[in-house]
């Protein structure tokens, strides 16, 4: 256990560490907590610090440096992170101006995450398996053709066009969705496909369509990453030979640090994996900061930051949280359930 003293002290070197990327000196934290002890006193709380594996010092007279175990204690003793308002209130906003496709607020979160956290940002798609029928619509265009609007789970909608070789009404084609909404819910492609042999011609033509939709997103699974802010990383020290850079961007090349990000189940909220935590030996001086969005009971997509592991942990959650948020609420407007564990986002 750690005296509260020991706790300032700690915090103050992590948050110095944090703004320099230098060793921090008993002296500098004196003057930032403005404790009523002598340097002496403080330079035997900075040895306890060390001896106890939270801070390193290369030498006994050098500054110190946080441990990941440090980072750890400073992560796990935040409360209550939040936004500011106006900082809200303008991610809000600059969600709205885009259009209600989920592609686009995944592009805008990723290129906005990374401005505001100054690491790289990894933004993915709700991705299961298996793409899973949710629901069918077909509106008619013409005497012989409609759109096919298929709604996969995961928050994933294909549109097509199919013809058909005698003329339909929509009050025939919203018979057709609706035996097939009945049939194929819930299903995989695997699992549809058996089921086309039994159904009468005009039906069997949907049908096809919808298999080869499904098809056709089980074979881009994995592809939905929006990847932003490599350039960030190239002005802080850590990366300064290249070769740490150089590692991370293979990560993502060979879909690896996809894996890590990824939710393994259906649980919101927001993670963080410091340095040696994480498995991948090319990411071990670095963090993650993971969060998830999604509708209740569905695949998730995550979003995340990867950054040095003197990252601003406490303002990197508070924008990963909210955009978490925002998503999973957006996505809702569309889709008509409520995100478990969210309340809206204040505008004000």
């Amino acid at each position: 256990m750690l005296m509260p003293r020991e706790e300032l002290i700690l915090g103050s070197i992590i948050r110095q560490y944090i703004r320099r990327a230098t060793p921090i000196s008993s002296g500098s934290v004196l003057d930032e907590c403005g404790l009523n002890v002598s340097s002496a006193t403080v330079r035997n709380d900075v040895a306890r610090l060390e001896n106890e594996g939270y801070i390193t010092r290369p030498h006994h007279a050098a500054g110190s440096v946080p441990s990941d175990k440090g980072y750890r204690r400073y992560v796990s003793s935040l409360k209550s992170i939040e936004l500011p308002t106006e900082e809200r209130f303008l991610i809000n906003h600059l969600f709205h101006q885009v259009e209600d496709r989920l592609e686009e607020w995944l592009n805008l979160a990723a290129a906005l995450l990374a401005r505001q956290v100054k690491n790289v940002a990894v933004v993915t798609a709700p991705r299961a398996a298996s793409s899973r029928f949710k629901h069918l619509e077909l509106v008619l265009i013409q005497p012989q053709m409609a759109l096919v609007v298929l709604i996969l789970h995961g928050a994933k909608v294909c549109q097509r066009l199919v013809s058909f070789e005698a003329p339909a009404t929509q009050e025939i084609l919203t018979q057709m969705s609706g035996r097939l909404n009945q049939l194929f819910i819930g299903r995989t492609a695997a699992q549809i496909e058996p089921r086309l042999s039994t159904l009468d011609p005009g039906d069997r033509r949907a049908a096809d369509y919808v298999l080869c939709m499904m098809q056709g997103e089980d074979a881009q699974s994995g592809r939905d990453i929006f990847l932003e802010g490599w350039h960030f990383l190239m002005d802080q020290p850590e990366f300064s030979s290249g070769v740490r850079l150089l590692n991370l961007i293979g990560l993502a090349e060979q879909k690896k640090l996809l894996g890590l990000i990824q939710s393994d189940g259906h649980e919101l909220g927001v993670r963080v994996v410091i340095g040696r935590e994480n498995r991948e030996e090319a990411v071990q001086d670095c963090s993650l900061v993971i969060g998830h969005y999604g509708l209740p009971g569905e695949p998730l997509g995550s979003i995340a930051v990867v950054g040095p592991t003197r990252m601003h942990y406490e303002r990197t959650i508070a924008v990963i949280g909210y955009m978490a948020s925002l998503i999973s609420l957006l996505i809702t407007d569309l889709y008509g359930a409520t995100p478990r564990g969210y309340g809206h986002p204040s505008n004000n």
